[in-house]
C-alpha cells in the first residue's frame, strides 16, 4: 500500500514538471514571437550634388594623321635613305626603285613620238599638194575645161589624203600620251614623303623587290605618322554609344603613363558595328569612337593601350543619393526576392520593364523616420560612379538608407524597425 502511494507521488511530480516545461515553452514562444525584429542600417542625407555621367571604354593610341606608303610601280629598291624612327619633312626622299626599265620605256615613247611627228609632216605636205590639185580641178570644171570624172577623181584623192593626215595627227597625240605615261611611271620610281612626320613603321630593306599597286594592293613599304597629333581609338558598347555625342570631353589614361590623365574631345563616332565572338555566348558588338588628345605627349607611341572615361552629360545642383540606395520592387509586391536568393537580380532590375510592359519594376528608396523604414517611390536620372540623380520623390534632407546591400535588397520593408549604425570609414577615403 505504501509502495502504491510512493508511485503515485512520483507520477504527479513528473507530470507537474512536464506541465511546467510546456507552459514555459508556450509563454516563450508567445512573447518571443511578438518581439519586433530590428534591422541595422547605415544612412546618408539627401543633398544636391553635381552628377557627371560617364562611359568607360578601352582602346589604343594612334596618330590622328598617318599615311601608309605603297609604291605604284614594281621593282627593286636601290636607295633607302631613311630608317624607322626618323623625322622627315614633306618632300623628303623615302626610297628609290630601280628605274632602268622605266627609262627605256620613256626613250621608246620619245622615239615613237618623233616618228609620228615625221609621218604627220609628210601627210601635211601631201595634203597641201592634193588640196591644191582639187581646187584647180574645181576651177577648170567651173569653166568647162574638165570633165565630171576628173573632178570626182580629184575630190576622192583629197578626201583620202585628208583622212590619212588626220590619222597621223591622232598618232602624234597617242605618242604624246604614251610619253607622258612613261614619264609619270619613271617619276614614281622615287617616293617622297607626303607630309611632315615620323617613320613609325618600316617594312622593307634595301635590295628588296616591291610590287606596285597598279594591279594589286601593292607592298606596304612604310608608315609616316604625325606624332604631334595623337588620338585614342576606343571600342564602345552598343548600349553606351547612343549616349555619346561629337564634342564630348574625355579623360584618357594610358597604361604606360600610370600617373597622368590626358584630356580629349570626341571627334568621330563609328556608324558600322564591330562584332567579336559571332555565334557564341561571348558575342560583343562595339562601335569605334575617336578621341583627339588635347594635351598630347611626345613620348606617346602608336599602339599603346588606353582607357577613356567619356563625359556624356553633366547636371548641376540636383538631388542625388548613393547608387546602392535605389532598389527595385514589383509594383504589386513589397518584396521581390525568393527564399534563399541573394537579391542581385532585383538590384539589376532598376529602370527595367516587366511582363511586356504590363507591370513596371518600381524604383524605390528607404528613408528612416521615427526609427522605422519608410518606402518612397522615386524617379531616377543620370548617375556617376557613386551617386544617382533623383528627379522626383525626395525633397532633400531625408535620411536615406545607404547600406547594407542585404538590408536594402532583401530585408527592409515599409514600417520595419531599424537601428542606424555609423557608416564604416574606408581607409584613405576622401572627406566631403
Amino acid at each position: 500500500m505504501a509502495n502504491g502511494k510512493k508511485k503515485s507521488k512520483k507520477k504527479i511530480i513528473v507530470f507537474s514538471i512536464i506541465g511546467v516545461i510546456i507552459v514555459a515553452l508556450v509563454l516563450l514562444a508567445f512573447f518571443g514571437g511578438n518581439k519586433e525584429e530590428i534591422i541595422s542600417v547605415q544612412t546618408e542625407k539627401v543633398e544636391k550634388r553635381n552628377i557627371t555621367q560617364t562611359v568607360t571604354a578601352t582602346g589604343k593610341i594612334n596618330p590622328e594623321f598617318k599615311v601608309i606608303i605603297t609604291p605604284e610601280v614594281t621593282g627593286e629598291i636601290v636607295s633607302l635613305p631613311v630608317k624607322e624612327g626618323d623625322n622627315v619633312k614633306k618632300g623628303t626622299l623615302l626610297l628609290r626603285i630601280k628605274s632602268d626599265a622605266y627609262v627605256a620605256q620613256r626613250e621608246k615613247a620619245e622615239a615613237m613620238l618623233q616618228s609620228s611627228k615625221a609621218s604627220l609632216s609628210q601627210r601635211d605636205a601631201e595634203l597641201t599638194k592634193v588640196e591644191a590639185d582639187y581646187n584647180r580641178a574645181k576651177e577648170l570644171h567651173s569653166k568647162g575645161l574638165s570633165s565630171d570624172s576628173e573632178l570626182e577623181s580629184a575630190k576622192s584623192i583629197f578626201i583620202s589624203t585628208r583622212a590619212m593626215y588626220q590619222s597621223a595627227q591622232a598618232n602624234v597625240m597617242q605618242s604624246e600620251a604614251n610619253l607622258r605615261e612613261s614619264t609619270d611611271q619613271l617619276s614614281k620610281t622615287a617616293i617622297y614623303s607626303p607630309m611632315d612626320g615620323t617613320i613609325t613603321q618600316l617594312n622593307v630593306e634595301l635590295g628588296e623587290r616591291v610590287l606596285g599597286s597598279g594591279f594589286s594592293q601593292g607592298t606596304n613599304i612604310m608608315t609616316v605618322s604625325d606624332l604631334g597629333n595623337m588620338e585614342a581609338t576606343v571600342d564602345v558598347d552598343e548600349n553606351d554609344v547612343v549616349l555619346i555625342s561629337i564634342g564630348d570631353t574625355a579623360n584618357v589614361k594610358v597604361d604606360a603613363f600610370s600617373n597622368k590623365v590626358f584630356r580629349g574631345t570626341v571627334t568621330q563616332i563609328g556608324n558600322s558595328a564591330q562584332s567579336a565572338g559571332l555565334g557564341t555566348q561571348d558575342q560583343v558588338v562595339n562601335f569605334g569612337v575617336r578621341i583627339k588628345l588635347i594635351d598630347s605627349d611626345i613620348n606617346l607611341r602608336p599602339g599603346m593601350s588606353c582607357t577613356s572615361d567619356i563625359q556624356t552629360e553633366t547636371k548641376s545642383n540636383v538631388f542625388a543619393v548613393p547608387i546602392q540606395s535605389v532598389t527595385a520592387r514589383d509594383e504589386d509586391k513589397s518584396m521581390n526576392t525568393e527564399e534563399g536568393g541573394d537579391g542581385e537580380e532585383e538590384a539589376e532590375a532598376v529602370t527595367q520593364k516587366k511582363d511586356n510592359g504590363k507591370k513596371e519594376i518600381q524604383e524605390i528608396v528607404f528613408v528612416v523616420k521615427n526609427g522605422k523604414a519608410k518606402t518612397i517611390n522615386v524617379e531616377t536620372g543620370i548617375s556617376d560612379d557613386n551617386y544617382i540623380e533623383i528627379k522626383s520623390g525626395l525633397s532633400g534632407g531625408e535620411d536615406v538608407v545607404s547600406g547594407s546591400y542585404r538590408a536594402i535588397s532583401r530585408e527592409l520593408k515599409d514600417g520595419v524597425v531599424v537601428r542606424v549604425e555609423e557608416k564604416k570609414k574606408t581607409f584613405g577615403a576622401n572627406k566631403n
